[in-house]
């Protein structure tokens, strides 16, 4: 995850960079539940509204919950599916806070109402995210399911008057980017704490239209708005959180919109950048599935690295025997095409893995949706690119 306002705050006020600290533990997103009330285009759990056999019961989640906190593991994000279909949902969120984690929940919203508003109040969530793939008919239709905009809005607002920290989640494609004004102005005028932008993974249903990813200029436009939404923000004095995810290039990006900006201030932010580092599924990063699967993201969910029910989070996490792991946790990692020749190399770590798997069948290839041109990023001459093309099925993970 790029924070693009602590970013802003940094070029705003400069601090000089300290040593690198890495967090304890990884962030732990949970994919309690595979049931869903939508069938979302992008969707990487191919999720549906029926139920899925197989998942951890409520006693099993505990244990598990357990050893991620003496693991060091400091956040977990409670998902789904949809989450709020889990009967004993509230429950898991208590005992997660009673361990004292950072305790998010994301769902789509449609589900929060007046009838469990008082309960979600009461566990203490510290931030709710909701998504809203755009306005009415764009959400809608994204969602596959009318009503679904003005439901998931109200629930917006039911948490916010709760006093919960609330966030929406944007998923841009080509087919919703026009409408990313609009929803800005929409969180400005429903006083909503928190904005993230995740661009396109290629997984699960977001694979399948992946001919629909935003293609690279759009991303440019849409990052450009993004940066000066924010900056305006801060130069106003008013708290907002501005986030990106899945395209670490947005670091690099922002490098270049400063240097057009405030050219003084390139140097300093880089060398911050550079200790942030870039893409860290494998490392600070973990998902797991319902079924109590691991994965190094959520993207990867055709590559298990483990089961918790067969062994702890704790050593399937520190195991490096797995090939994919081994890569993902090497500094710096071993990847090839433009990333390799990259002079950003250090500021994105060679972006999201997954899209160059899904491409190419081999996760350590250049990641196709980077929106920096060659001369950007110190690369010259005529060479050929890994493009975005029509879905290919990957049959076998190549890690070596």
């Amino acid at each position: 995850m790029f924070r693009i306002s602590q970013t802003m705050r940094e070029i705003a006020h400069p601090t000089p960079p300290g040593p690198k600290r890495n967090p304890p533990g990884p962030v732990v997103i949970w994919n309690l539940i595979r049931r869903c009330n939508l069938t979302c285009k992008h969707c990487y759990s191919i999720s549906a509204d029926k139920d899925f056999s197989g998942e951890l019961n409520t006693a099993e989640v505990q244990e598990v919950m357990r050893d991620l906190r003496s693991f060091g593991v400091p956040v977990m994000i409670l998902s789904g599916g949809e989450p709020l279909l889990r009967p004993d949902i509230y429950q898991i969120a208590a005992y997660a806070k009673q361990l004292g984690f950072y305790v998010g929940l994301s769902t789509n919203g449609t589900l929060v109402d007046e009838s469990n508003i008082e309960q979600i109040a009461a566990i203490g969530f510290d931030y709710v995210g909701i998504s809203l793939d755009g306005m009415r008919a764009t959400h809608d239709e994204f969602r596959r399911k009318q009503g679904a905009f003005d439901a998931s809005l109200h629930g917006v607002r039911l948490c916010r008057d709760a006093g919960i920290k609330i966030g929406t989640r944007f998923t841009l494609t080509q087919d919703n980017a026009h409408d990313l004004p609009a929803l800005l102005q929409l969180v400005e005028d429903e006083g909503i704490d928190k904005f993230y932008l995740s661009h396109l993974n290629y997984a699960g249903r977001g694979n399948k239209n992946r001919g629909h990813d935003a293609f690279l200029q759009t991303t440019r436009h849409a990052m450009d708005l993004l940066f000066d939404t924010c900056w305006a923000y801060l130069q106003r004095g008013l708290e907002k959180e501005f986030v990106t995810g899945n395209n670490d290039a947005d670091g690099v990006y922002l490098l270049h919109w400063l240097r057009k900006r405030f050219p003084e201030k390139e140097a300093a932010l880089r060398a911050k950048l550079a200790q942030w580092g870039g893409n860290s599924s494998g490392v600070n990063v973990a998902n797991i599935d319902n079924l109590g699967n691991v994965h190094p993201d959520t993207f990867w969910w055709h590559y298990n690295l483990g089961n918790v029910r067969q062994r702890a989070f704790s050593d399937i996490w520190r195991d490096t025997s797995d090939p994919l792991m081994a890569g993902l946790k090497t500094f710096p990692r071993a990847i090839k095409g433009r990333c390799a020749e990259c002079s950003y190399f250090d500021v994105c770590g060679g972006n999201t893995r997954v899209r160059a798997l899904q491409l190419t069948g081999d996760p350590w290839q250049e990641d196709p949706a980077c929106y920096m041109l060659d001369e950007e990023i110190g690369l010259s001459g005529a060479r050929e690119r890994v493009q975005l093309a029509p879905f290919i099925k990957v049959k076998s993970v190549k890690v070596a």
